[in-house]
């Protein structure tokens, strides 16, 4: 008997994918950018003025009075302000100074597609006919009809009548095509959860990250990151003046932080998607919460450390794999002491951490990239039963995944470089 219920996001294609659904659709998606933007001017001018960050509730009563609130859904337009303000307390408790806060939703002249969110009062969804009705915006209501009718296809393997509730529908924009991300509650048998698949994430400097599934391990490195803060560095060093910053060390300041948010995104969603494909149900991810405590690295790796915005690129894949209805735990490293135990036999050992990069066992003959041996140790963290679910075979053995500058996305290392 199902006594389990969870969330789960099901993502489904647009069956009526023609030009009036496709314009409807990126109405209410430009006008969701436009209302991002005005609050986004909104707390710049009253935290220039009070020197505080305004907080969600005050913008909504501010915005409500404003035109484009009323192109969206009352509830869409409350997601927005939701959203922006979560990025801006995000930002501010990073407390990192080379940490923008959130920007503005533009692309040379014209605004992105942004997603947008339809809570209860928003949709209908008739699982029979596979339709959902969502809602315009009053300002968009064209007199016949005040919802967009989506015919939505979840493919063979999904049904949306096995959901027991639909709370939100997102329309996400992917690149050249819109989608529809049904967030549902869910009933799954308890007796079934023991063979739920578990991923762990190891998160590193030179490595930014390194997955392993048990029977399949990837990796991701973090040579993007690392050939932009050389450069960047450089020029910051080299236009710093006696008064300070100069205007070319704030810009590259400012560039450098932009592109390794960009990079951030790229990877954190190429991350959860690979774990969506595999049909994983809890990513283990290693928390090096305590790695800057009273450790002096020396000049070189304290800055190195410094750069490392591990905690960004955490809360990054938390909420990416929330709305792919994943659930995600933070592993502590120190109490696990991932990196000097053997994922085979769980000896401890500093020795057998031959040189960076390559583990070898002593005690069973493992050999492994290091990285993805402290990832198996996540992923057994949370893995029932580890000595039947466990294979580690492709931990010499990656599948390599990198940072193309050209498409600003992560792909197989030769795709990257052909």
């Amino acid at each position: 008997m199902a006594d389990l219920v969870t969330t789960r996001t099901i993502t489904a294609t647009l069956d009526n994918d023609r030009e009036g659904v496709v314009r409807d659709l990126d109405s209410l998606a430009d006008s969701a950018s436009k209302l991002w933007n005005i609050a986004r001017w909104t707390i710049d001018r009253i935290w220039n003025a009070t020197g505080e960050i305004p907080d969600e509730t005050t913008l909504k009563a501010y915005l409500k009075t404003k035109p484009v609130w009323k192109d969206l859904n009352a509830q869409s337009s409350q997601a927005i302000v939701e959203e922006l303000s979560g990025a801006f307390q995000s930002w501010y408790k990073q407390d990192d100074p080379d940490a923008n806060p959130p920007g503005y939703r533009k692309r040379g002249d014209h605004r992105p597609r942004s997603t947008v969110t339809f809570k209860e009062d928003g949709f209908k969804v008739d699982t029979t006919h596979q339709q959902v009705r969502l809602s315009k915006g009053e300002n968009l209501k064209d007199g016949w009809a005040d919802f967009i009718l989506c015919e939505y296809d979840t493919g063979p393997d999904t049904d949306l009548s096995d959901a027991e509730r639909v709370q939100q529908v997102r329309a996400v924009w992917n690149d050249d095509h819109w989608e529809l991300h049904f967030v549902c509650k869910v009933e799954i048998d308890a007796t079934d959860t023991t063979g739920e698949k578990m991923a762990g994430i190891d998160l590193g400097i030179s490595n930014t990250a390194a997955v392993s599934f048990g029977d399949e391990t990837l990796l991701y490195p973090g040579n993007a990151l690392q050939e932009d803060a050389h450069y960047f560095r450089h020029i910051e060093y080299d236009t710093e003046g006696e008064n300070g910053p100069s205007n070319r060390a704030e810009w590259a300041r400012r560039k450098k932080s932009r592109r390794q948010e960009h990079f951030l995104h790229a990877l954190s969603k190429d991350i959860v998607e690979q774990c969506a494909r595999r049909d994983v149900e809890t990513i283990a991810v290693g928390h090096p919460k305590h790695i800057r405590d009273d450790q002096d690295w020396g000049r070189h790796g304290n800055k190195r450390l410094h750069d490392w915005a591990f905690e960004t690129l955490i809360q990054h894949i938390e909420y990416k794999a929330e709305e792919r209805g994943i659930d995600v735990e933070r592993v502590d490293e120190a109490g696990l002491k991932t990196s000097k135990t053997c994922c085979q036999c769980g000896v401890e050992a500093d020795s057998n951490r031959v040189e960076r990069g390559l583990y070898v066992c002593d005690e069973c003959g493992l050999v492994a990239n290091s990285d993805l041996n402290a990832a198996e140790n996540m992923r057994t963290a949370v893995t029932p039963s580890p000595s039947v679910d466990r294979s580690n075979g492709c931990l010499a053995q990656p599948s390599v995944r990198l940072f193309d500058k050209s498409t600003g996305r992560v792909a197989r290392r030769e795709r990257v470089v052909s």
